[in-house]
């Protein structure tokens, strides 16, 4: 199954008088890059968490933000401080001695003001057992957990959407090797036309030379390795897609080989409804690269 690199899982706990909320978040990217955003004193337990980020993920950047705060009621949550109250007044009394502000600060604004009434900064419980540890471990699974369901939603979406692309391709490279032995037949019936309408009798027909020239123009227009490379690199893509490990790389090197046999086709085909086809099949490509782009 194929995921997809964008995602996102939450997940909250209590823990010695504080709710700890765990986010994960990820979104595409080359390589795959954990950064973690935790308080400092818990630092300790990076290691341990980025590790479990990337036993599940290999692809993609994973921003993992784990927040505490004192729960309601829990005692000491707020504490005044005294002396930001009084840099306040005194700057207040300042205001009204040097420019003659009126009006005077009530509780309310007082209260309302930062770092009057600021959550007191405890330290954490005492870990000795491991418990915090534990918890910590236990609040990223369960978010990871999110995180991978929904990437797997998405996953298995542009899955499908490559799937149903991928048999559009099929039909496109079906059409032109229908037409390719076409385009020999039609330009030696061109050529004997343009021959006979230009012969006036000066110069004898040689048939000899006339099949040289076919031959030489069926031989520099030929596309068979090429649809057959074109027609190997979809099964590539569909075992890919329905394989258990992660594809998008994988995707991103064959579409550019399918490019490359498509150009070809193009320029060595010199047919009309050929070369229609080949562009339906670039414009079809580059669909599919914009997807394959989201996949893990």
């Amino acid at each position: 199954m194929s995921f997809s690199m964008t995602g996102y899982g939450q997940s909250a706990l209590q823990f010695g008088g504080y709710k700890i909320t765990f986010e994960v978040k990820s979104v595409n990217n080359r390589y795959c890059e954990v950064v973690l955003r935790m308080p400092r004193e818990w630092t300790g337990y990076e290691d341990m968490l980025r590790r479990m980020v990337q036993a599940h993920i290999r692809r993609g950047r994973v921003d993992v933000i784990i927040n505490r705060e004192l729960t309601d009621g829990a005692a000491g949550a707020h504490a005044l401080d005294r002396n930001m109250v009084k840099s306040y007044l005194d700057a207040a009394e300042a205001l009204v001695r040097e420019y003659g502000f009126k009006g005077e600060l009530t509780l309310q604004d007082i209260l309302a003001m930062p770092g009057v009434m600021d959550a007191k900064e405890e330290a954490s419980p005492a870990d000795s057992s491991g418990e915090l540890a534990g918890l910590l471990e236990k609040g990223l699974h369960l978010s990871l957990e999110a995180l991978l369901e929904m990437r797997s939603r998405e996953g298995a979406y542009l899955t499908a959407d490559l799937t149903r692309r991928l048999d559009r391709l099929e039909e496109l490279h079906t059409g032109i090797s229908a037409l390719a032995p076409l385009v020999v037949e039609e330009y030696r019936e061109k050529l004997r036309q343009r021959l006979s309408q230009l012969n006036d009798g000066s110069f004898p027909w040689d048939e000899h030379k006339f099949g040289m020239e076919v031959a030489i123009f069926a031989d520099r227009c030929n596309i068979d390795e090429e649809l057959t490379r074109l027609y190997s690199h979809f099964g590539q893509c569909r075992a890919l897609l329905l394989g258990s490990e992660p594809a998008g790389r994988k995707l991103d090197f064959l579409i550019q080989e399918m490019n490359r046999e498509t150009n070809t086709i193009g320029s060595k085909c010199n047919h009309l409804a050929v070369v229609n086809l080949t562009l339906d099949l670039k414009a079809e490509l580059e669909k599919i690269r914009e997807q394959a782009a989201n996949l893990e």
